[in-house]
């Protein structure tokens, strides 16, 4: 279940991108959709959002956002690397103005000493600007860490335009 603001923050995201005329395609692993179900719970979304990718698997990861991969094997799905590339990927693939990705270990098993339960990276790119990154160790159950993450998601877009 999401945050209970988490669709206002979506609302408002999209409001901000619908006046500067900008777009947004999704890349996820850990949140399967839960990015994408945010902003297009939002009446008139459409005029925004082009699109997602769920890339749970690496073979998806690789086969529909161009993810390298050695990157794979070398840094691991759940790593900066692969969440830049796969948000330059949908970047890639959509034409979006703006790409957000997320890659992570929501739990409740799957985590190591070095990789957490709860660590997700995230990323945003846009066309003709630094891919920014973000990483965080979340809180709590599955439920709790994919929520966490959309929200999170959302501020890196935002992050990503200026705002």
């Amino acid at each position: 279940m999401l945050n209970p603001h988490t669709l206002d923050d979506a609302a408002a995201l999209l409001t901000d991108m619908q006046a500067r005329a900008l777009t947004l395609a999704t890349a996820e692993s850990c949140t399967g959709g839960l990015i994408g179900g945010a902003l297009t719970a939002i009446a008139g979304s459409s005029a925004t959002v082009l699109g997602g990718f769920i890339t749970y698997s690496n073979g998806m990861k690789q086969a529909v956002l161009g993810v390298p991969a050695d990157m794979l094997r070398k840094f691991g799905a759940v790593s900066e690397p692969v969440a830049r590339a796969m948000a330059e990927g949908a970047l890639r693939a959509s034409g979006a103005d703006i790409a957000v990705a997320c890659t992570g270990i929501a739990g409740p098993g799957g985590g190591s000493p070095g990789k957490p339960v709860g660590l997700v990276h995230m990323a945003a790119a846009r066309k003709g600007q630094p891919t920014l990154h973000l990483a965080e160790v979340f809180p709590g159950d599955r439920t709790a860490v994919r929520a966490a993450t959309v929200d999170a998601a959302l501020g890196l877009v935002r992050a990503q335009m200026g705002a």
